[in-house]
C-alpha cells in the first residue's frame, strides 16, 4: 500500500510513501534526454525529457515507482488491487504496458494539458515486463505545480480525475474516496463547540479536540482521509529546507511501522522508503525506513545529454549525527 502528496509552498512538491513487505534494490535512477527508450507495442524514443525517480533496474530497463521529469510533471504508480483491469490490445490507440505508463507521460508531457491530451489516446494493455515480473495492479497521480490527476485504468474503461486535494492511496476507486470525505467535514483544528447538548457542560479537556474522529489506521482509505487533513491544513515558510521538512512530515502521519500490519510468513509491510520532489528544481529527497536522515539527488548535477541510465543506491542504515 502507498500514500502519494503534492505540497505547494514557494515551489511545488511531489512524492510519496511507498509501503511493502519486501524491496526489489531500488536506486534512485537518472534517466537522460538521449537514453534509449524502448516500448513493448510502440515506437522507441530515442530522444526525450530527462527523467529523476525511484525505479528498480532490471536489463537495464527503469521499472519506475515513481518520477519527475527536467520540465517539472511528476507522477507515481500505487497498489490498485482487484480494481485495476488492463486491456486487450486496441487497433486504434496506443497499447502501453502498466510498467511502461510513466516513462511514456513523462519522456513527452511539458505539462498537465500534454497529458491530458496523450491520455486520449491510450490504451493500457494486460502486457507484463516477463515472466518474473507480472504486470502489478496500478492506478496514478501526475501532477504538475498545483494540478493532479488521477488515472485508473478499470473494467469499463480508463478513467481520469481531477484531483483537487492532491492526495491519492490505494483502493478503493478515487471518486469513491472524495466522497467519503463527506463523512469527515466536522473536523476542524480549531477547538470544538458543544453541539452535542448545549444544556451539558461538556469541557475541552484536551489540545486536537477539533480532529476527534480522524482516522488513524493503516488502511487505504483511512490513510487518504488523513493524508488530505494533514496536508490541507499544513503551514511551513517557503524556504526550501522548512517546505521539504514539512513535506516529510505529511507523509510521516500516514507511514507503516514494521509489526503493525502482518502479510503472513512472518512478514510485515513497512514503508520502506518516502520521497520528495521538488518539481521546479528536480531535485529527489528521499528517507528510507531506518535512516531518517533526508538524502538529496540533483538531476541537474548530472549529464542529461547522455544515454546511459545513471543510479544511486539507497543509504539504508541509519545516520546519526553525534552533537558531543
Amino acid at each position: 500500500m502507498c500514500t502519494a502528496i503534492t505540497y505547494h509552498t514557494k515551489n511545488y512538491y511531489f512524492g510519496r510513501n511507498f509501503d511493502l513487505e519486501y524491496s526489489y534494490h531500488e536506486t534512485v535512477t537518472i534517466t537522460p534526454r538521449n537514453y534509449p527508450f524502448k516500448f513493448l507495442k510502440e515506437k522507441e524514443i530515442n530522444h526525450h525529457y530527462a527523467l529523476i525517480g525511484m525505479a528498480y533496474v532490471n536489463n537495464d530497463y527503469p521499472l519506475y515507482y515513481d518520477a519527475i521529469n527536467e520540465k517539472g510533471v511528476g507522477m507515481a504508480g500505487l497498489n490498485f488491487p482487484d480494481n485495476a483491469f488492463y486491456h486487450e490490445l486496441s487497433t486504434t490507440k496506443d497499447n502501453i504496458a502498466s510498467f511502461e505508463f510513466i516513462p511514456w507521460v513523462l519522456s513527452q508531457c511539458a505539462n498537465l494539458e500534454e497529458v491530458r491530451a496523450l491520455l486520449e489516446n491510450i490504451n493500457i494493455a494486460n502486457l507484463s515486463f516477463s515472466k518474473d515480473l507480472p504486470a502489478s495492479p496500478l492506478h496514478w497521480i501526475i501532477s504538475y505545480q498545483n494540478e493532479s490527476l488521477i488515472v485508473e485504468s478499470v473494467k469499463d474503461g480508463l478513467k481520469i480525475y481531477d484531483n483537487p486535494v492532491g492526495v491519492l492511496t490505494n483502493n478503493p476507486t478515487f471518486d469513491y474516496q472524495m466522497f467519503n470525505l463527506n463523512n469527515y467535514m466536522n473536523l476542524s483544528i480549531e477547538p470544538p463547540v458543544n453541539n452535542f447538548a448545549p444544556k451539558i457542560n461538556l469541557k475541552k479537556y484536551s489540545r486536537g479536540m477539533g480532529g476527534l474522529g480522524l482516522p488513524g489506521d493503516l488502511s487505504s482509505q483511512s490513510r487518504f482521509v488523513k493524508a488530505v487533513f494533514t496536508k490541507m491544513n499544513s503551514l511551513s515558510d517557503d524556504s526550501e529546507a522548512s517546505s521539504v521538512s514539512q513535506f516529510f512530515h505529511i507523509l510521516t502521519s500516514v507511514e507503516q511501522q514494521r509489526g503493525c500490519v502482518h502479510m503472513g510468513d512472518n512478514k510485515f509491510e513497512i514503508t520502506i522508503y518516502s520521497a520528495c520532489c521538488n518539481l521546479d528544481k528536480g531535485i529527489y529527497y528521499y528517507l528510507t525506513y531506518d535512516n531518517h536522515q533526508i538524502t538529496a539527488i540533483d538531476m541537474h548535477k548530472e549529464n542529461l545529454d547522455s544515454d546511459k541510465l545513471i543510479s544511486y543506491n539507497l543509504i539504508t542504515e541509519q545516520q546519526i549525527y553525534k552533537q558531543n
